[in-house]
């Protein structure tokens, strides 16, 4: 089971992937990324699962039509029903050697059934210092998006 928390997904990027400034477009980063992540979750719970929250995305260097794309998705903390994955993405040229980091962000999946219920997934348990600090902050971040929601809606109130 340990080998289906991470997955990496390698690509190139199209020309349709373009934005106006001649770049990857975040749009086409941010449907990579969810592909990559809902492979994750996916492949972990043995499910099918949503998306429910994408936080912190930071875009930290663009990506360039014709560069080798790497994205790399790792479980972090399972809930009852949820996991939380933490993303990469880096690129290169295919004429360099070296990726370099392009962006990064976690997401939050819930596995569901056919009826859109809720349904648990395995219980993952970190084992190295790495992976428990990783779990550590994403619960910590589990608070504070609970807070930053229960802010939100209290701002969009008339």
């Amino acid at each position: 089971m340990e080998n289906s928390r991470i997955v990496v997904f390698r690509f190139f990027a199209e020309p349709t992937d373009v934005n106006f400034g001649g770049k990857v477009h975040g749009g086409a980063v941010m449907k990579w990324l969810d592909q990559t992540a809902f492979a994750c979750a996916s492949s972990w719970s043995g499910t099918y699962c949503v998306t429910v929250f994408v936080g912190g995305i930071h875009f930290v260097r663009p990506i360039y039509i014709g560069n080798i794309v790497q994205i790399t998705a790792k479980l972090i903390y399972t809930g009852t029903s949820s996991m939380h994955i933490a993303l990469e993405v880096k690129s290169k040229s295919p004429k360099e050697h070296e990726y370099v980091v392009n962006t990064h962000c976690t997401m939050v999946f819930v596995a569901v059934d056919d009826k859109g219920n809720k349904v648990k997934v395995p219980k993952w348990t970190p084992m190295t210092e790495e992976d428990k600090e990783a779990e550590k902050l994403a619960v910590q971040m589990k608070g504070l998006f609970a807070k930053f929601e229960d802010n939100t809606k209290k701002l969009m109130t008339p």
